[in-house]
């Protein structure tokens, strides 16, 4: 097994969140929140969406060397799992579900003559023996097939569920039935990725479900590997940049004087460069780095996953400003509060203050800031990508597979398939996010709960 930096921080991250989350479990000025996110329907779908996502970039976050490569190959679980997808290329371009190639050209007839016409695909529709008639039919019954497996799939994972956990039974009619309309909405949801991702899968072992791509690389392969790379810009970012909107933001608030000058310069200076310039110039730094140093970097995938670390430190370093102004203007308000003024009076420290006062009222505005953040960065990964300074160009990602169908919207016929891919998934992601991050705003917000 194989750890990258990147695998260790998100492994990390993912700890840290547990238990974080085990912690806040049992605040109580923290389970009415929980309890309102838990008995919103669209909260509920979008983090039920948000969890799928982040089960498949963990899948691709677990890396190890093939037991029968004899090179620096290294591939993750999810590599493993859709190995026929990885080798089982085309020559070039071909739509989905198509059993030859989009464009024609001469080919070898079974007389020896050369023909002018759409060449058969050497894996798409290769178990069939009569395209023309069997194409739409066995579509059909694979996909119903797939279904089928994925209903058994769900009603395994549903009985499993439901008799591994009990239900509390001291709740008011009232909590009861809305437990069970959100509960009903998110086996729903669960019903449908199930039974979707299964038939997509079945399907993928027969055809190219997103068709290929120039090189003849199965788009949906790319689509789904790039899911990891949203995931590590959205969430690593967020860590890096949170110590240091926390730390100086409440400093600055808290101590008001040379200490609110010297931060409030830092971070208007950081402003005052611009973010595509700093961004490409840091590329460039590590670029010549590990020129300068290849036996420390003799894989693609080590070489892709560093670029992609100091893309994740850039970003950090320079989106913290935003959340470092609202929590300065918010602890600037807070230290005038009546309870800090007496905490003050009583000779409590300093630190304690900040500690027991001032961190607690001011994480709901870090909360939904990271959440709100998260969705922004996965769509800034597609835009520095599509200028070239993003990832390396080797790493599956969104912005990437954007970047190289530009040119094909100029084809005549049109290349569609790997936009529309990178699109939908791009959009099930963020909107996930967003539709999210609303309802952990209005769980959190302290003026709602006031009016409630």
């Amino acid at each position: 097994m194989i750890i990258l930096w990147t695998d260790a921080l998100i492994f990390s991250l993912i700890l840290t969140m547990l238990g974080l989350g085990f912690y806040l479990c049992g605040q109580e000025h923290i389970k009415r929140p929980l309890q309102q996110i838990a008995g919103n329907k669209t909260g509920m779908v979008s983090l039920v969406v948000l969890v799928f996502f982040v089960l498949i970039g963990l899948l691709d976050s677990v890396h190890f060397k093939p037991a029968n490569d004899k090179g620096n190959e290294i591939i993750s679980l999810l590599d493993d799992w859709a190995t026929p997808l990885r080798e089982h290329g085309e020559k070039t371009y071909s739509a989905p579900f198509a059993t030859t190639l989009y464009s024609k050209e001469m080919m070898a007839t079974a007389d020896g003559t050369m023909q002018w016409g759409y060449p058969r695909l050497e894996f798409g529709g290769r178990h069939l023996d009569d395209p023309d008639t069997q194409h739409l039919p066995d579509v059909l019954q694979k996909t119903g097939l797939g279904f089928a497996k994925g209903v058994g799939l769900f009603l395994l994972v549903y009985l499993g569920v439901n008799g591994a956990v009990r239900l509390t039974r001291n709740m008011s009619a009232n909590a009861n039935t809305k437990s069970s309309e959100s509960a009903v909405t998110i086996w729903a949801v669960i019903f449908i990725i199930i039974t979707l991702a299964y038939t997509l899968i079945d399907l993928s072992a027969y055809y190219h479900v997103l068709g290929t791509d120039k090189v003849g690389e199965d788009v949906f392969y790319q689509a789904v590997k790039s899911i990891r790379t949203g995931l590590v810009i959205g969430t690593l970012t967020t860590l890096i940049m949170l110590p240091m909107a926390i730390i100086f933001g409440i400093l600055a608030g808290f101590f008001r004087g040379w200490v609110d000058d010297v931060i409030q310069y830092i971070y208007t200076t950081l402003n005052s460069i611009p973010g595509v310039l700093l961004i490409a110039a840091s590329i460039l730094v590590v670029q010549v780095y590990m020129a300068n140093h290849e036996a420390d970097f003799t894989s693609v995938v080590v070489r892709a996953d560093m670029r992609l670390l100091f893309l994740c430190l850039i970003l950090g370093v320079t989106s913290w400003t935003g959340l470092c102004r609202l929590l300065r203007a918010e602890t600037l308000k807070l230290r005038e509060m009546e309870y800090v003024q007496a905490a003050h009076a009583l000779g409590v420290k300093q630190g304690r203050i900040l500690l027991r006062h001032i961190l607690p009222n001011v994480m709901h505005i870090v909360l939904i800031s990271v959440v709100l953040d998260f969705s922004s960065l996965v769509l800034a990964e597609a835009v520095l990508s599509y200028i070239n300074i993003g990832v390396d160009p080797t790493t599956y990602s969104w912005g990437n597979m954007i970047n190289g169908a530009r040119l094909e919207m100029a084809r005549e016929p049109v290349v569609w398939w790997s936009l529309s891919a990178a699109f939908v998934f791009m959009f099930a992601l963020v909107l996930a996010a967003n539709l999210f991050a609303d309802t952990v705003q209005d769980a959190f917000d302290p003026r709602r709960s006031i009016n409630e």
